[in-house]
């Protein structure tokens, strides 16, 4: 087993955390060399996603040190898609296999055994899945968790509970590298590859130190990003509400109808005002979602790229 293995872990403005993790990870790749789950050539891959700190200078002193660490750095924030993205274009053509990580240490690494025995099993895509939340509060869980429901109902094929901590094979990078959509949603398009894939479940911790970058503003935000990347079902259900609302328009002229006609006249000024602002309110709903889509396609129209790599450290 001398496979050559890449941990891909992005970064922005990390600098309290990453001298705390660093070593951590690279404390684990040795382990994982000494058990010959990865070759001795297996690296530790920094993506420095255009911070506005110091973690592109912790990043290039931290390579200078060891040689088993290295870093990307983007010339500006792309965001953590695209920097991990870039992580894993750039280990794909040197490494055998990757896995994917945040930099904030509360994924459990040591869950990084069983990924790699999963591997040499012949899966080629193995999640990271959360066995449960109690250390999350009451409102995150219940946020995210249906963050993953609303996903799935909206057709997106997503791993319930799996963020971005994932192993990737040579072959399965390769095939998400043929994906050249500009908007990325990676837990929804790494399943679309295909392959043989498998879970496996750890339990995640508190966040080791610094602030975390992913807000309930900016899980809005990554639903929105994904539902529209990956799915048209939010179209469907504008074409089912205007078929309701089309019924429901043609009861209320055959109640005007009839009501008229047996003469029983009211005056209805507010339930008429109340009805128009219902039909308008759905009306801007759904050229809002149509917008969304408009401006995917935009973007995708453009095709501009998703990342542009600024500087990297020497590979020793």
């Amino acid at each position: 087993m001398n496979n050559i293995l890449y941990i891909v872990i992005p970064c922005y403005n990390e600098e309290e955390v990453l001298p705390i993790t660093a070593p951590i990870f690279l404390n684990k790749i040795e382990i994982l060399i000494q058990k010959g789950l990865c070759s001795e050539k297996s690296k530790v891959l920094f993506v420095n996603d255009g911070s506005k700190d110091r973690t592109w200078d912790i990043i290039e002193n931290l390579s200078k040190e060891n040689n088993r660490f290295q870093g990307l750095s983007l010339s500006r924030n792309r965001g953590h898609q695209n920097a991990l993205f870039a992580g894993l274009m750039y280990a794909k053509d040197r490494a055998d296999v990757t896995i994917s990580i945040d930099c904030d240490g509360q994924d459990d690494i040591n869950a990084m055994d069983e990924f790699m025995e999963q591997y040499y099993d012949g899966c080629d895509v193995v999640y990271g899945v959360r066995s449960k939340r109690e250390t999350d509060t009451f409102f995150k869980r219940f946020t995210a968790e249906g963050f993953y429901k609303f996903m799935r109902m909206m057709g997106a094929d997503i791993v319930f509970n799996h963020a971005d901590y994932r192993l990737m094979s040579k072959r399965a990078l390769e095939g998400l590298a043929q994906f050249k959509e500009v908007n990325l949603f990676l837990r929804g398009t790494v399943p679309l590859v295909g392959y043989k894939s498998t879970s496996v479940y750890y339990e995640r911790n508190e966040r080791i130190a610094g602030e975390s970058h992913y807000p309930f503003s900016k899980m809005l935000n990554l639903a929105l990003n994904g539902i529209t990347s990956l799915s048209v079902e939010p179209l469907r259900y504008i074409t089912k509400i205007g078929f309701i609302m089309s019924i429901l328009s043609v009861l209320v002229i055959i109640y005007a109808v009839v009501t008229r006609f047996f003469g029983f006249t009211v005056a209805g000024w507010t339930s008429l005002l109340g009805v128009m602002a219902l039909i308008g309110g759905i009306q801007l709903f759904c050229l809002g979602i149509i917008g969304e889509y408009i401006g995917k396609i935009y973007s995708e129209v453009k095709q501009r790229p998703k990342y542009i790599i600024e500087k990297i450290t020497e590979d020793k």
